[in-house]
């Protein structure tokens, strides 16, 4: 199923869908596989290990021969690694989280066209200053980080207005071919879809991930910086994370200053993290989970959601 965007028109591609970066379970097949079947794949940077990106990398060039990108978060990754990472020239670099200005010319002087997530107006100017050539505009809905305020229906037509003749990607609480068709409506060139591409085969994640995801429901995801606090990630303080509650969330909720200097408490957790303790490990998770009921194949998923989307659309206009 194709369709036809500002989006696919830049990068060649067929399906207005791409796959968010999420470090760890956006590896090369699974970049490589939404590439695949006609979407653009995203390799889950991260902080720029890397080992890892160079495994990742050749995977994902070797998997594919259709458009693939890359993203980082912008606040922790430096310019040798992006300077690494242009020589594997990815048809995309993407930056989220951060200010992006450090690496955004260098990457646009290779030819490559950069995309940055932006989560308020502030981000969103700022990005179209240093003259990037796509947004995307995370809701409040996303799993994983974020920030609380903006949901997606009220941002992404702001921010496409804001950008005039910049495509927008919506992001955040989409999850089916009714997302991706509201997202084009909004005015959107795309999507960029996260948590539903973690219950695919080809997402690096545990098994008991992706049950969790198809058994979880929205009421269930709440954002908070709990579980950053316990893991002991350094991430900004704006952006909190959407995760399926865990008892730990429910007994520090509200009590976030405390946790900090409860060093004792976040000693447990990483233990039990090392340990394999499933009960305490982040399950990422946006509010569109509910409609998570199978684990396909990232090509096939990429397939369902044109295919969703079009008949959504086709409902809408011939009633």
């Amino acid at each position: 199923m194709s369709f036809t965007t500002r989006f696919t028109e830049i990068f060649g591609i067929e399906s207005p869908i791409a796959l968010a970066p999420m470090g760890g379970a956006a590896g090369g097949a699974l970049a490589a596989a939404v590439s695949n079947g006609g979407g653009l794949g995203m390799v889950g940077g991260g902080r720029g290990d890397h080992d890892w990106l160079e495994q990742d990398l050749r995977l994902v060039a070797e998997s594919t021969d259709k458009p693939w990108g890359i993203g980082f978060l912008a606040w922790s990754v430096d310019i040798s690694t992006i300077e690494r990472v242009l020589e594997h020239r990815p048809a995309a670099v993407m930056f989220s989280f951060g200010d992006p200005a450090p690496f955004v010319q260098r990457v646009r002087r290779a030819g490559i066209p950069v995309l940055v997530q932006v989560t308020d107006l502030d981000e969103a100017k700022h990005a179209l200053d240093l003259g990037v050539d796509l947004l995307i505009a995370q809701g409040g809905e996303a799993g994983g980080h974020g920030r609380v305020g903006w949901s997606t229906m009220s941002f992404v037509p702001t921010v496409v207005d804001l950008a005039e003749h910049i495509p927008v990607l919506a992001a955040g609480g989409i999850a089916d071919g009714r997302g991706v068709a509201a997202a084009l409506v909004l005015g959107a060139a795309g999507a960029l879809i996260g948590t539903r591409f973690q219950a695919s085969l080809e997402a690096r994640v545990p098994a008991e991930v992706v049950k969790a995801l198809i058994d979880a429901g929205g009421g269930d995801t709440e954002r908070s910086r709990i579980t950053d606090i316990l893991r002991g990630a350094d991430w900004p303080p704006q952006y909190s994370a959407r995760t399926v509650r865990t008892e730990d969330v429910d007994r520090w909720r509200g009590r976030e200053d405390e946790l900090v200097h409860d060093l004792d408490a976040q000693r447990a957790y990483r233990t039990a993290a090392q340990q394999g303790n499933g009960l305490v490990a982040p399950v990422w998770a946006g509010q569109s989970v509910d409609l998570i009921t199978d684990a396909p194949s990232a090509a096939e998923l990429v397939e369902r959601l044109a295919v969703e989307a079009e008949h959504a659309l086709t409902r809408v206009t011939t009633g």
